[in-house]
């Protein structure tokens, strides 16, 4: 090859080499939204312009027709490649997505069928010849009705694409706006440049003016990537995140520089979008209220600030989301603040109404205790009015119970159980005819029978009561013995409730040692005496122990 052909190649060398640089930068964001489909368009070109070359330095005509069939296959990559971008890189939904791509593959396979198979039809290639001119000979061929044909469709496709990409720019977002005419313009270029090659003008050295209005079209492009971030955030969804968010948002990419903001947050911060886009985020958000400079190293995260706004206590919740590009690797983070300063406000009153509110019930509830310990003692008063001799038997046998109770651990509810079940422990004696209630001497075995059906009386006029229910286990089950001896039930051992153990003790303790109509008060070591012999066989051993050890040290 010639010095004056190499010289005359060198605009087609740089225009290669742009196309093949940014053919490597577009690879490498090649996880970004649409950056496959654009690597295919600069794959398309490149290939388009290697051809060119090729085809240029062809010595014969069959060369020269051969590599202008490999620019054809160029611009069928092209073809394809531009409205797939288009519809990834804005989002735009197409139903059924695969089909249409499937069908805009047909006619470019086609027209590269007919393009290679020419010499069997003529129907791209007609009246082909090769001029002389300096310093490469020139391939001409007539413009057939199939190549205007294609071309009128293929047009159609592209502006179509660039329709797609060219109505996004009615977005008000000042970064957008940039990225989208950028896009638009480099592929306008060698779309206009194409154009003139099909009408017959000729603007550039050879009548193929794709080599060279691509290199013109790429460094708009390139331009792009570096001054709009194209590929590092592409306006997906921003309609319907941004424009329909009130809350201030802010997008950072991986190196913590701010990408994106909306309205909100611009007000927020008091500043245009030229002056926090390309910024540090650090150095945008310094003096800012909500703290997004302390979540810039998280891939997550939620958290409340609150801070005076003219004399007034604001709130806000900071949300922090990751971004992934197509190979899930984090792109960047989205951070949405959210004026929470209602629901703080209306939180502190539902407190307030929730305190009172607790008060109301807490005086509520005392009242009702008191009524409630005032039936409870008037029941177990009228039962002591009806028997004389016992008068005062509930209220010493119920604080020998608790505090026999309290010994061994138990407290709260259960201690308050336990002091029910003991004040009602005779209540069941009420149906009990006066007769042999007071009768002085032995019971009969009938009036026995009689007598000891007062627990069950005691469960029938209790078992109705829901406040009630763990404290009838004393009124039910005080005459159950440990060997199993005892009734209504017969239970034996651990299946009579503990607090009625615990009660069975009170009562013998306090029935013996106080005079009753049918035997007068045992001494204290007779009663003690009584409590070792009936230990295992009447009473729980271990609540004896407990009780015994308490008398000997004088707290009974």
């Amino acid at each position: 090859m010639t010095r004056s052909e190499l010289i005359y190649l060198i605009p087609y060398f740089t225009s290669l080499l742009l196309s093949l640089m940014l053919l490597l930068f577009v690879w490498s964001k090649r996880s970004a939204r649409g950056a496959l489909a654009l690597f295919f368009y600069i794959l398309g070109q490149s290939i388009w312009i290697a051809a060119f070359m090729l085809e240029l330095a062809g010595k014969t005509l069959e060369m020269k027709i051969f590599w202008d069939g490999i620019e054809w296959l160029g611009a069928n990559v092209i073809l394809v490649a531009i409205p797939v971008f288009a519809v990834q890189y804005t989002d735009y939904k197409i139903r059924h997505m695969r089909r249409w791509f499937a069908a805009s593959l047909i006619l470019p396979f086609v027209f590269t069928i007919l393009t290679f198979t020419n010499p069997l039809h003529g129907l791209i290639y007609q009246n082909i010849e090769m001029l002389p001119a300096d310093p490469f000979r020139e391939l001409r061929y007539d413009i057939t009705p199939a190549i205007y044909g294609y071309a009128i469709y293929g047009y159609m496709v592209l502006f179509w694409g660039v329709y797609i990409i060219a109505r996004r720019l009615i977005r008000p977002q000042g970064l957008y706006r940039g990225q989208l005419i950028t896009i638009v313009t480099g592929l306008l270029i060698p779309v206009i440049g194409t154009a003139f090659t099909l009408a017959g003008l000729q603007i550039t050295p050879e009548r193929d003016t794709l080599p060279l209005t691509a290199a013109l079209g790429n460094l708009v492009t390139a331009w792009g990537f570096f001054r709009f971030r194209i590929l590092e955030i592409a306006p997906v969804g921003r309609d319907r995140v941004f424009e329909a968010l009130a809350d201030p948002v802010v997008i950072l990419d991986k190196h913590n520089r701010v990408i994106d903001v909306n309205a909100a947050m611009l007000d927020l911060l008091g500043k245009k979008d030229g002056e926090v886009i390309g910024e540090p985020a650090k150095k945008v958000f310094d003096d800012f209220p909500i703290p997004i400079k302390m979540y810039m190293q998280v891939s997550h995260a939620r958290t409340e600030t609150s801070f005076k706004l003219n004399n007034r206590e604001i709130y806000y919740e900071l949300t922090v989301w990751p971004l992934f590009g197509f190979g899930k690797e984090m792109t960047g983070r989205v951070y949405i603040s959210h004026d929470i300063t209602a629901l703080k406000e209306l939180e502190s009153e539902l407190r307030r109404l929730n305190t009172q509110l607790e008060d109301r019930v807490q005086a509520r509830t005392r009242e009702l205790a008191e009524a409630y310990e005032s039936t409870l003692e008037g029941l177990a008063r009228a039962l002591e009015l009806r028997d004389k001799e016992t008068e005062g038997h509930s209220r010493r046998v119920t604080e020998t119970t608790l505090k026999i109770a309290q010994k061994i651990g138990i407290a709260g509810e259960a201690l308050e159980d336990i002091r029910s079940g003991a004040i009602l422990h005779d209540i069941g004696k009420i149906s009990i005819p006066d007769e042999i209630l007071h009768k002085k001497g032995k019971l009969t075995p009938e009036e026995r029978a009689i007598i000891n059906q007062h627990p069950e009386t005691a469960f029938k006029l209790l078992s109705r009561i829901p406040f009630l229910t763990k404290a009838i286990e004393i009124p039910y089950c005080h005459h159950e013995k440990w060997d199993g001896s005892g009734y209504p039930r017969g239970l034996k051992g651990e299946e009579i409730p503990l607090s009625a153990r615990i009660f069975a003790i009170a009562d013998v303790w306090d029935a013996l040692s106080n005079d009753r109509p049918y035997n007068k008060a045992w001494t204290r070591d007779r009663i003690l005496a009584y409590f070792t012999e009936e230990t295992g066989r009447h009473f729980d051993p271990l609540i004896v122990k407990t009780f015994l050890s308490m008398v000997e040290q004088g707290e009974i």
